[in-house]
């Protein structure tokens, strides 16, 4: 088998060797893996979070993440942002407003490990279900321009087709052109490096979407509602607490999106038509 030519830099993965069968011959090749590496978030001196994510855009992460979590109100709280890699991971050091740590600092939350479930390291209950910006003032949008967003990642997703391994979390305009992409093997931060990277670019976020190719979690509902977007569309199911969550916020939440067919889980009245009662879902 022919390896693959791939570009002598591709930021977020790396060149091994690997050996295996397909189509009943034996192959050695070098071929690209996702990379994923322990990236501890520091603020003002004090670490907070240390997170199993893909070494790039790194800056996005940190400020999609300050934002996503409460931590920052605004992206002018942000002062600096600097990586520092280590032979354990990476340290993203960040300088916020003192009304930005002060918040950090009462808190006092501890988590690790956040790819998973999401929760890992939450102190109490009240903090599971935080306060949330309710989204009244969302447009109607055409469901075709959320089938138009979808048919766009394949090509935008340069990491995934190079490693087959990450998940990408995208903000389409009303019409459904995909303006801003983001990639990570964990669905959470991919979320985070696009709320960071609109926040950095001072788009208008609330007057598109957010798609992801995951499944749309509580957190995933909870971060697209905090970067004030009023509709979510997935690849997958939602759960349960992502539609309570998406009730409470006033997003509208949509599943098993695959070319022309989604579902709408709640604020259908926002798209332009309902998906066919009773239709089957792939999986």
């Amino acid at each position: 088998m022919t390896a693959v030519v791939a570009p002598p830099l591709f930021e977020g993965a790396r060149l091994l060797p690997v050996n295996g069968v397909r189509g009943g011959l034996d192959f050695a090749v070098q071929d690209w893996v996702a990379e994923e590496v322990p990236v501890a978030l520091e603020f003002n001196g004090i670490s907070h979070a240390v997170m199993l994510a893909t070494p790039a855009d790194l800056e996005d992460f940190a400020l999609g993440f300050s934002l996503s979590e409460g931590i920052l109100d605004h992206a002018r709280e942000l002062y600096a942002v600097e990586a520092e890699p280590s032979a354990l991971g990476i340290t993203v050091h960040l300088e916020v407003a003192s009304a930005a740590f002060a918040r950090l600092k009462q808190r006092r939350r501890s988590m690790a490990g956040r790819t998973g479930c999401g929760l890992c390291g939450t102190e109490s209950l009240a903090q599971v279900s935080r306060q949330l910006p309710v989204l009244i003032d969302a447009a109607r949008l055409d469901r075709r321009a959320i089938a138009r967003a979808m048919s766009q990642f394949h090509a935008l997703q340069t990491l995934q087709q190079a490693t087959g391994a990450v998940h990408a979390a995208a903000w389409c305009t009303a019409k459904g052109e995909v303006m801003c992409l983001r990639e990570d093997v964990g669905r959470h931060n991919a979320l985070d490096k696009l709320i960071g990277a609109l926040a950095s670019s001072g788009v208008d976020a609330s007057a598109g979407f957010i798609a992801v190719t995951s499944r749309a979690s509580f957190e995933m509902v909870q971060k697209t509602a905090m970067a004030g977007v009023s509709l979510l569309a997935a690849v997958s199911a939602p759960t349960s607490f992502a539609v309570e969550t998406a009730q409470r916020a006033g997003l509208t939440l949509v599943g098993f999106a695959r070319k022309e067919d989604l579902v709408v889980y709640c604020q259908p009245e926002r798209t332009s038509a309902n998906p066919a009662s009773g239709a089957s879902r792939a999986h």
